[in-house]
């Protein structure tokens, strides 16, 4: 596997990825990954925003996952020669040009065209780490050839037996690690997607309906090249087989019978993965503690967005306990309310390897496919790379925890 250096442009993988054509215009005004999200909601029908924006219940763990940033302040060093600086992390043989890369985000193929795709080319070409969804609409084995380093995120079935078929496709495609998420027991109560008009299975409606019509860039652009080039889209990878299609009562099967799931299954499938195993979904010291002793790699601090559990804690908030009981040599990852250059400072000032970034990634994909989605990578690398140098340090190495203060603990010494 080539590895992923500093500067994209002279990445092997960069090489072997397509020129893109001239950006759209809209990017000039994308000065942020937040812009990316007002864009979105203009360019999608409500029920595809309101799936991807949504949380669970009262939205309470997905707006905490923010709200944790702001309750940590940078100490800044300066006069420190910071003019040799990188932002490169080695990660399971690999070295990747920056310490975050894109999460796994189900059915991001609705966004935009060839949504899995679209994601994993940018990333290939940028250097990064990206994780492709369990519940895409294409097939696993198209986007591994394509862009090969890609990490498979998977959905454990309920039996052993599925299971064993699926980490066999999984190898037999050419994936080299594998993510396991281990926090959807159970479908989580997402009445928000409902008020949007979104549902599992996704039923056709005069609202989805008039909401294509009125936005005919994803109706010709996503919809209709989908439908005439591919056919219905199907959940491609949640079983050994091909799943059922996105509009069938069938598909609820693919999300259920996982309440039986226990750490034995995980170890079965240790012993029979032969890469990086990686579990996502961890917010207890304990169960990562469990994680690194059946013999995962790393493991994923993750309340899965804020879209299983509301009022689960956000990761930031346990990331240095996990930190300290599993030592600084064990990969320590995490996602969840990424936004900003500094978030990402912020997470490895606490000890965190890698930052997966979720919903941005996909909202620019939605605005401007692929070049959306390079130049939001873009932008996140350069605002680290400013932060980095008023904060003076050349690697994420040198950040410790002695560059954050706590609010609330300056408060209570005050």
């Amino acid at each position: 596997m080539p590895s992923a250096l500093e500067s994209a442009p002279a990445s092997p993988r960069a090489a072997l990825s397509p020129p893109c054509p001239r950006p759209p215009a809209i990017l000039a005004r994308m000065l942020s990954l937040g812009d990316f999200e007002h864009a979105a909601r203009r360019r999608l029908p409500r029920p595809i925003f309101g799936y991807i924006a949504g949380a669970a219940e009262e939205n309470a763990s997905r707006d905490d996952n923010r709200a944790v940033f702001d309750e940590y302040a940078f100490v800044t060093r300066v006069l420190r020669d910071v003019s040799q600086r990188s932002q490169a992390v080695e990660l399971f043989g690999e070295r990747y040009a920056t310490s975050f890369g894109i999460a796994p985000m189900g059915i991001a193929a609705l966004s935009t065209y060839r949504g899995d795709l679209v994601l994993a080319r940018a990333a290939r070409a940028a250097g990064i780490a990206a994780i492709m969804s369990a519940t895409s609409l294409i097939p696993m084995e198209e986007v591994v050839q394509a862009c090969p380093g890609t990490w498979f995120q998977a959905y454990l079935p309920g039996d052993q037996a599925r299971i064993d078929a699926l980490v066999e496709r999984v190898a037999r495609a050419g994936f080299t690690t594998l993510v396991v998420t281990v926090d959807i027991p159970i479908s989580a109560n997402r009445e928000n997607n409902v008020r949007t008009g979104f549902s599992t299975p996704l039923r056709p409606s005069l609202r989805l309906a008039w909401d294509g019509l009125v936005r005919p860039r994803w109706l010709l652009k996503t919809v209709l090249p989908t439908l005439a080039r591919h056919g219905m889209p199907h959940f491609e990878n949640s079983f050994a087989t091909r799943g059922a299609p996105i509009l069938s009562s069938n598909v609820l099967r693919d999300f259920s019978a996982r309440d039986n799931l226990s750490w034995d299954h995980l170890a079965a499938i240790r012993r029979r993965w032969q890469g990086p195993l990686v579990v996502k979904g961890i917010l207890s010291v304990e169960d990562a503690r469990i994680a690194r002793q059946i013999g995962a790699d790393g493991v994923i601090l993750s309340n899965h967005g804020g879209r299983q559990l509301d009022g689960a804690t956000s990761p930031m908030r346990v990331l240095a306990r996990v930190v300290d009981t599993l030592g600084p040599a064990y990969p320590v990852m995490i996602d969840g309310g990424f936004r900003r250059g500094s978030d990402v400072l912020k997470a490895l000032a606490l000890g965190a390897r890698m930052a997966f970034v979720g919903r941005p990634f996909n909202y620019a994909a939605a605005v401007a496919g692929e070049a959306g989605v390079r130049h939001a990578i873009d932008l996140l690398r350069a605002e680290i790379d400013r932060d980095m140098v008023m904060l003076g340090v050349k690697a994420w190495a040198e950040l410790g925890r002695d560059a954050l203060l706590h609010k609330a603990a300056c408060r209570f010494q005050a």
